[in-house]
């Protein structure tokens, strides 16, 4: 096939793989360039890969580092390591292959897993947030409250729930008959995508995912932003403005993460309900921002900003130092 070039009569005449294919989707307006736009996109991948993998092996290598606030951010970097691996191999067959075929079951198994890594970092996000409402709050009785065990158990609670939700999801989906037309709108399959397509009534697949929406990625943010209501509480009641400063300062990465994962859904469900004008693209570049780029920038804001991270991976390139 030529690079993001499948006519749609093409898709919709072969019955054949019409029963058990899905065609996913390029940027459009980039199809002449899709061999280029690969490039930056697998930098992208090699870079999730080697940032989160380092994360990982400095927290296991470093001693000091074996605290909760260092266990939950290895939480998120396997998170992270999950997501790119899910989404960006997918992306990367469309622009540098050309490959826009998916099937029906790897379609279904991508959308267990990318929405599955998705909740699971929402979730280790939101202990993140409890680790530093706890380190701010109560830094006397920090280690008696995040023990290990507690973290351990923590992290088991964010796997059955991401799992326990996500598991009816390709269940659901392989139930319903599919019309004729499989061209998805985007570059990986997702719930919502896939529903579309179908020739039969979705209102139960519809309930589902906004219940798996509300209860993960809503309840989610509304309680990061408690803890934080609380977190700033805390910090200006202290007195010293110099401990005011350190207090947020190990809170800044976090804050950057939770950003960079949150607001590009939120942009996306606005324009799905008020902006009826957005050009097609723009929901498509609002989900590259939202599944692939936290995996490449997480460890990066988190290396710049925690300074025993930094002070480690400086000491891994330069020894001498």
């Amino acid at each position: 096939l030529l690079p993001g070039v499948l006519p749609l009569q093409v898709i919709m005449s072969d019955s054949n793989s019409n029963d058990t294919f899905f065609f996913l989707t390029g940027f459009p307006g980039l199809e002449t360039v899709h061999t280029w736009v690969s490039i930056p996109l697998c930098a992208m991948y090699v870079a999730s890969l080697a940032g989160n993998s380092l994360i990982l092996w400095v927290v296991r290598s470093e001693p000091t580092l074996h605290q909760p606030m260092y266990y939950f951010l290895s939480m998120l970097a396997l998170t992270d390591l999950g997501l790119s691996a899910s989404t960006l191999p997918t992306v990367l067959t469309i622009y540098m292959l050309g490959f826009r075929q998916v099937a029906k079951d790897v379609c279904l198994a991508q959308i267990f897993f990318i929405h599955t890594f998705s909740v699971m970092e929402s979730s280790v996000l939101l202990t993140m947030a409890f680790d530093r409402f706890v380190a701010i709050r109560s830094p006397l009785r920090y280690g008696t409250i995040l023990t290990n065990t507690r973290v351990a158990t923590l992290g088991l609670a964010i796997v059955v729930r991401s799992i326990g939700l996500l598991v009816p999801a390709p269940i659901m989906l392989k139930k319903l008959p599919y019309c004729q037309n499989r061209l998805l709108s985007h570059s990986y399959c997702l719930h919502p995508d896939v529903m579309k397509l179908a020739c039969a009534n979705t209102h139960i697949n519809s309930a589902y995912g906004l219940f798996v929406v509300l209860s993960t990625l809503g309840l989610d943010s509304v309680l990061i932003v408690l803890s934080y209501g609380l977190i700033f509480q805390t910090v200006l009641s202290i007195a010293s403005k110099g401990e005011n400063l350190k207090a947020l300062n190990t809170c800044v990465s976090h804050i950057c993460a939770v950003l960079l994962f949150y607001i590009p859904p939120i942009a996306m469900s606005m324009i799905h309900r008020f902006g009826k004008r957005t050009s097609p693209s723009t929901p498509m570049l609002l989900s590259y921002l939202h599944y692939l780029t936290p995996p490449v920038f997480n460890p990066v804001v988190y290396t710049i900003k925690t300074k025993e991270v930094r002070l480690r991976m400086l000491r891994l390139f330069q020894p001498g130092r």
